[in-house]
């Protein structure tokens, strides 16, 4: 090991408190809307619970338990907003399917149904 040349010792960088994160969204204003316009299953209503639990942590400064009602609340309005889209589309899908099916079965069975009465009955003359 060459030790000729003089070194410079060098201290790490003093270190300060680590940046501050970002304080989690509270999801509120989706979950009033969730509540209010499409309550599926009173999921939004759930969601609004924890999206004011979230919003209650992250002003005592509990940002740990913010962040984990902020998550729940996140996936409650996920919930009910794909179900109070998702279902209507499959509920109007599934009935235009039914009249599409109900038409085409009627025009079928048209001829079952009916007589066709024409003037070359052999037996009448």
């Amino acid at each position: 090991m060459d030790t000729s040349y003089p070194r410079e010792e060098r201290w790490p960088p003093k270190r300060g408190p680590p940046p501050a994160s970002p304080a989690p969204r509270d999801h509120l204003v989706w979950a009033i809307f969730n509540t209010l316009y499409m309550n599926f299953c009173c999921l939004g209503f759930v969601a609004l619970a924890f999206a004011i639990k979230a919003r209650d942590r992250k002003v005592s400064g509990d940002v740990e338990a913010a962040r984990h009602f902020s998550s729940k609340a996140r996936c409650y309005n996920a919930l009910a907003t794909a179900g109070s889209v998702l279902l209507p589309l499959l509920l109007a899908a599934l009935i235009v399917t039914g009249v599409i099916h109900l038409s085409k079965l009627a025009q079928e069975s048209v001829g079952f149904f009916t007589y066709q009465f024409s003037g070359s009955d052999d037996e009448d003359q």
